[in-house]
């Protein structure tokens, strides 16, 4: 008897139990809980991932939502809901045929594409298109590249005490408005201004630049560049204030010297930034400074002062021709829009991300 029960046990021991693939032992059951470990390990997944339900993340953000909220109703109300009023560039929208503008925009007759027709005949805004491209090139050549050099300088100034009253004299000018700035170079530049006095009170001839036709693209560059220079190297400070000193100290013990820091390690930490900044300019391209060539208009000239923003605003607001101006600004808008995608897409050529991704 304790012949046969021993190997018996030890057989048993020995032996695992057998359960066929139908019943419903635990064996069978281990394929479904494998399977539900394999679920609940792709939902843990998810939600590491960051792949949320709609109502999971509003509940996560909804303070951030609250905090933007204001910011998202007023670029709601001031900049999308007007783009609504691009439909009097189709009609010969006439405010006076009711005592409210906005229901008059519905009592308006249909003219179709009349009005532009009518901008593309007229040589007057032929001229302004030429004369807004030739500032635009101008200032992207001439006042594009000043923010930049002034930012590399300022950031190689190692006294703390001069850096910081160096940007306060660059960011001056900026709060001046257009006003101000076209007096200050009236009394320098002008025919009355302190170098022409200067000049006749030693025995030569004194100069007008503010009333010269052919200088005054020069001279609006020059306005620009004296206002808004200081203000532009905000963003390359902020750029290079990322780049971490190690690199330089690196580049330093291995003998680079100044200038071949600035080249290897802070102007390719200002790439990035100079490919948004430049696709921006380039949106921005057919607006270049309405007030400040307006205040300018008189003191030489039509031909030489009229871009696309005073002439939609002489011919059309001015004129109380408000269809006409609305399809001049809607041709404004379609052509700003086209230059920013072309100028995106020349960035992520150059391996850039631009205003977005890919």
């Amino acid at each position: 008897m304790s012949h046969s029960t021993v190997p018996r046990s030890a057989a048993e021991a020995d032996t695992p139990a057998k359960t066929p693939a139908g019943s419903g032992g635990a064996a069978g059951h281990r394929p479904w809980s494998r399977f539900r470990s394999r679920s609940r390990s792709r939902s843990r997944d998810k939600k590491r991932s960051g792949k949320l339900s709609l109502r999971l993340r509003f509940r996560r953000d909804r303070t951030l939502l609250l905090m933007v909220l204001p910011a998202v109703l007023l670029i709601l109300v001031f900049n999308y809901i007007p783009i609504l009023g691009n439909v009097v560039a189709f009609q010969e929208y006439d405010p006076y045929l009711s005592e409210n503008g906005f229901v008059a925009i519905f009592q308006s007759p249909w003219v179709g594409f009349e009005q532009f027709e009518r901008i593309f005949a007229d040589s007057g805004f032929w001229h302004a298109v030429q004369n807004t491209f030739v500032l635009f090139l101008l200032q992207l050549v001439l006042f594009f590249p000043v923010p930049i050099l002034l930012a590399l300088l300022i950031n190689s100034v190692v006294r703390p005490r001069v850096r910081a009253v160096a940007q306060a004299v660059m960011y001056l000018p900026h709060f001046f408005s257009w006003v101000l700035v076209v007096t200050v170079f009236m009394q320098i530049f002008g025919g009355a201004g302190i170098i022409a006095q200067t000049l006749r009170r030693h025995g030569y001839e004194g100069f007008d630049l503010m009333t010269n036709p052919e200088i005054f693209k020069y001279l609006v560059t020059a306005e620009t560049i004296w206002k808004d220079a200081g203000w532009g190297i905000i963003v390359f400070l902020a750029a290079l204030s990322s780049v971490s000193h190690d690199l330089y100290e690196a580049a330093a013990m291995d003998g680079a010297g100044r200038w071949r820091r600035m080249w290897h390690i802070t102007l390719p930490a200002l790439r990035p930034v100079i490919a948004l900044l430049l696709v921006l300019r380039v949106g921005d391209a057919l607006t270049v400074g309405f007030e400040q060539l307006l205040l300018q208009r008189q003191a030489v000239g039509v031909d030489a002062s009229d871009v696309l923003d005073t002439y939609v605003w002489w011919n059309g607001i001015r004129n109380q021709d408000f269809s006409y101006a609305a399809a001049a600004g809607l041709i404004k808008g379609v052509v700003g829009l086209a230059l920013v995608l072309t100028a995106n897409k020349v960035a992520h050529l150059m391996g850039e991300q631009g205003v977005y991704k890919k």
